[in-house]
């Protein structure tokens, strides 16, 4: 079954994050999250969810996945994003009333890990924000489906996201 949660709305012109638990029935646009729900100690597969944020504005659109995740989740405590898909690279953001630590790191892998306590980690595959709708939704399907161990760069190249390496 397909659930759509949109997140709180923070104002403006920002809509909310869409956070689905699958791919098929509900269409794929930017600003629309994916979490598997199995939460199990033992996940199969590389990726428990895919994002494809509007942009790469990371201050209007981080804290909107943020707040998707907490009404499932429970409290975010941190977030490793990798610095090269975003324009700017602040530490903490304030979401909901509470910090929120980024980690950066300059692998350029299209990858996120979403800390939700010491030890729970949730990995995302993040679509760059010019993806096709057709390509990103390949992406997410791909990224989400279970017994997948493609790398976010795979993903991304198999899409047609990403060129494929130089030979």
């Amino acid at each position: 079954m397909t659930s759509g949660v949109p997140a709180r709305d923070r104002g403006g012109d920002r809509a909310p994050v869409l956070l689905l638990s699958d791919t098929r029935s509900r269409p794929i646009t930017p600003g629309v999250a994916v979490l598997r729900m199995e939460t199990t100690s033992s996940r199969e597969g590389t990726f428990d969810g895919a994002w494809w944020p509007r942009s790469r504005d990371v201050a209007s659109q981080l804290p909107l996945l943020i707040d998707a995740l907490v009404d499932r989740l429970g409290p975010v405590a941190r977030v490793g994003l990798d610095a090269s898909a975003w324009d700017d690279a602040p530490r903490h953001l304030m979401v909901g009333g509470r910090t929120v630590r980024i980690d950066w790191s300059a692998v350029g892998d299209g990858t996120m890990i979403v800390t939700r306590g010491h030890h729970d980690h949730f990995s995302f595959l993040v679509i760059p924000p010019l993806a096709t709708p057709a390509a990103a939704h390949a992406a997410m399907t791909m990224a989400v489906q279970d017994g997948n161990y493609a790398s976010a760069e795979q993903i991304l190249r198999d899409t047609g996201i990403a060129p494929a390496p130089p030979v």
